[in-house]
């Protein structure tokens, strides 16, 4: 237990903590205002509106990857989210007053999604990298994973009390509120103890030569690169959450309560599962594809379900799947990032999934007005099946994982690393793979010895999880642990990880 929440032992990990939980319970509160806005109060429960919105909201994830990835990278993050705060809690100031005041209308909801989707463009990397300036790379992923607990803790109380306001006091009211919360993150930013946070080196250049830059990173990485796709087919068809919710919750009958109640139930399975990959001491690609997997089960469940509260029910499964995925794919991607250039990584990570929801929010809502509210949840299960696609196509394919019958048992398949057992003779000749394998670039032995390339030095290892390839290395004589120079080229070294070559 204490190492599941060992990042709390940082002052300043703890400040932030507390603050962004009180932020997040008013931001839930708002979105889930938002949307019934939408579909109910502006619109005769118009789906489509609903997506369209969404697509307003995060379309400029996607379009300013490039500024919002070099503004995290080169300024001091602590005031990149005071300022961004600050501007979110004026937005929700302005809107609440709107509704209020019986003057607001479709398009000035649109006109706030998108606005409330430029400043969180510059905020999500910012805040994200920031984990890394509060508790330092050992307890990176630890702190991802308490984020993503206090993002749906916040999950499971603000939607709730979001339904429960709406009825009472009217919508405007609610989004006044997450104006207030926004308080607790801004004065958890100023108590910061600034001399004790974590500062990593900033990036320098042009800023045209840091977006390449940041561009070869990722397509120099094919592990990323598939997490990438992964992230985009999850974001884009399978995680347009407000529109099942709202959708069905029309479909059953159920009003605003009921409505808030989903978000709720949906983040009983969220939490659970940003608990469990808390406990992990490091992310995996395994887990990953198999969350993918097991959300395209978990759709299908809820598409099928009866009644409403076996549908609220069933959405645990949804929830669980759905954080078990993100959060192992965030902690992924930051700590195999080099720190010099992890703003701009997130930042692309960010942009792929928020920016794929235009892509998909309007399609999941045409598929709801036309097919029904149901089909969102189609929808949702076949992009889960494609994200296991993919990632058992990329284990097979760049990977080669293979499956082989045991020689010492004759019913039983082992798992076996590109298509062949390793070296050794017995039970060692079948190590299951390692997902978590470091894999950038892929060398030729002639391309190696081109005359503009620098000695990295690689430990060889025995470990066959962590790095079968190194396995394979000869040591010409030298210790097991000493390092060998291996020449790579500036592209590859960028990257801050080696693929080592296969003897096949």
């Amino acid at each position: 237990m204490k190492a599941m929440f060992r990042s709390l032992s940082s002052f300043n990990y703890r400040l932030w903590f507390v603050g962004a939980l009180v932020s997040n319970v008013g931001a839930w509160m708002q979105a889930t205002t938002q949307d019934w806005v939408v579909l109910v109060d502006l619109t005769d429960n118009d789906a489509l509106a609903v997506g369209t919105t969404m697509a307003l909201q995060f379309g400029p994830q996607l379009l300013m990857v490039p500024i919002s990835g070099y503004i995290a990278d080169h300024f001091d993050r602590r005031k990149i989210l005071m300022f961004t705060q600050t501007s979110l809690m004026l937005l929700a100031v302005g809107l609440g007053v709107l509704l209020l005041s019986g003057y607001a209308q479709l398009w000035h909801v649109f006109v706030f999604a998108f606005l409330l989707g430029v400043v969180n463009s510059i905020d999500m990397p910012a805040r994200q990298v920031f984990v890394s300036d509060l508790v330092g790379e050992k307890d990176v992923v630890n702190a991802v994973s308490l984020n993503s607990a206090s993002f749906n803790t916040a999950r499971l109380i603000g939607p709730a009390v979001a339904g429960i306001l709406i009825a009472l006091i009217g919508s405007g009211w609610v989004f006044l509120i997450n104006a207030a919360s926004f308080l607790a993150v801004l004065c958890a930013l100023f108590m910061l103890r600034v001399d004790e946070l974590h500062k990593s080196p900033r990036a320098t250049g042009s800023p045209l030569k840091n977006i390449v830059e940041g561009f070869r990173y990722v397509s120099a990485r094919p592990d990323l690169t598939v997490i990438f796709i992964i992230v985009f087919i999850m974001g884009a068809f399978g995680m347009n959450f407000p529109i099942v919710a709202s959708t069905m919750a029309v479909e059953f009958g159920r009003g605003a309560g009921e409505y808030g109640a989903l978000s709720s139930i949906l983040a009983v399975g969220s939490l659970t599962g940003a608990l469990m990959a808390a406990r992990r001491a490091r992310p995996q690609m395994r887990v990953v594809i198999v969350a993918a997997g097991f959300f395209g089960v978990a759709s299908t469940i809820s598409g099928v379900m009866p009644s409403y509260w076996l549908f609220a029910v069933s959405l645990i499964l949804v929830g669980f799947s759905t954080v078990t995925l993100l959060t192992t794919a965030n902690s992924f991607v930051q700590t195999t990032s080099s720190s010099i250039i992890r703003g701009r990584v997130m930042a692309l990570y960010g942009a792929i999934l928020m920016g794929s929801t235009p892509v998909g929010a309007p399609i999941v809502g045409w598929v709801a007005n036309v097919f029904g509210a149901r089909w969102t949840l189609g929808v949702g299960a076949m992009a889960g099946f494609a994200a296991l696609a993919v990632g058992l196509g990329w284990l097979v394919v760049a990977r080669k994982l293979r499956l082989r019958r045991d020689p010492r048992s004759r019913w039983r398949l082992v798992v076996t690393h590109y298509g062949r057992p390793l070296p050794g003779t017995e039970t060692a000749s079948f190590t299951p793979l390692g997902l978590t394998s470091p894999i950038a670039v892929v060398r030729d032995e002639a391309e190696s010895a081109r005359p503009d390339t620098k000695p990295i030095p690689v430990a060889a290892t025995d470990d066959a999880e962590d790095c079968p390839e190194a396995r394979r290395i000869p040591n010409a004589g030298s210790p097991a642990s000493a390092p060998q120079a291996i020449p790579v080229s500036e592209p590859e070294a960028l990257t801050g990880q080696l693929r080592l070559p296969r003897d096949d």
